[in-house]
């Protein structure tokens, strides 16, 4: 034979097993991302590498979001200097068509920053989706989420609740969706004034500077700072969702070491458990 000599039972075990020990590992971690498109990608690339237990929640089987894609259904993805930086440090390759415009191919570039993001140790649910948060004395402390394929069944015949996971900090990285923000909006929380018509230049720049925390414990990146603040959509460019993940960890960065002398929730539980032996 070919194959080593493996059975359907066996072959089962492993998925179980392993999908198991992996989802009780994410029952707690130091920051969820909710959407994995490519300023999701970028900022849990970033916290990981930094040594943040970090978990991506994607609703879709795969990740990337827009980024496989340009517009109009070509797959050519621009972006603006400076953030052909983010295209170097993963290794996709670009040419420059206009002064400050460069040109990657979507399918590529995507998969090399899905690429680096498992590299730097992101952990990965996808086919899940954000439900609600978990709100605990003003501050969010995590997600409510549930199987996608939940939310397509008619309610008459399913009823299949949710389960909790914690962290200290959640980023809203969802696009023009901005789910969990709108979360926080349904109790009153936030208020969205809901993106803009396309102004590149301006709307680029601005969704960097706002990514922020808009509420304890909540960070918005990428598109959905466009939703929040009502800033202008950008189109199918790419630079300034880069640079908003990039933003995004360093203001998640900011929250966590201001709450703990350690970064990582798991290493301080590591350095401060009883010495054995």
């Amino acid at each position: 034979m070919l194959f080593s000599q493996i059975s359907e039972k066996q072959v089962t075990g492993a998925i179980v097993s392993e999908f198991a020990r992996e989802f009780m590992d994410c029952l707690e971690s130091d920051v969820i991302i909710i959407g994995a498109g490519p300023s999701g990608l970028v900022a849990a690339k970033e916290l990981c590498a930094k040594g943040v237990k970090t978990l991506l929640i994607e609703s879709n089987n795969y990740l990337g979001g827009g980024f496989w894609i340009g517009g109009y259904l070509m797959n050519k993805v621009t972006v603006r200097a400076p953030a052909q930086t983010v295209l170097d440090e993963i290794g996709a390759p670009y040419k420059e068509v206009e002064k400050g415009l460069f040109v990657t191919d979507g399918p590529y570039a995507c998969s090399k920053l899905i690429a680096a993001a498992c590299d730097a140790g992101v952990k990965v649910l996808n086919m899940t989706q954000f439900d609600d948060v978990v709100l605990k004395e003003g501050r969010v402390y995590g997600t409510v989420i549930n199987w996608t394929p939940v939310s397509a069944l008619p309610r008459a015949i399913t009823c299949v609740d949710p389960v909790g996971i914690e962290s200290n900090l959640v980023i809203d990285a969802t696009g023009h969706e901005a789910v969990v923000v709108r979360a926080l909006e349904k109790r009153g929380l936030v208020s969205i004034k809901g993106h803009g018509a396309m102004w590149v230049e301006e709307s680029e720049d601005a969704v960097v500077a706002c990514t922020k925390e808009v509420y304890p414990g909540l960070i918005v990146a990428g598109m959905a700072v466009a939703t929040t603040f009502g800033l202008p959509r950008m189109g199918p460019t790419f630079g300034g969702m880069l640079l908003s993940g990039k933003r995004a960890a360093e203001v998640a960065l900011t929250i966590l070491n201001d709450q703990l002398p350690l970064v990582s929730l798991n290493l301080e539980k590591d350095l401060l458990s009883p010495v054995k032996g």
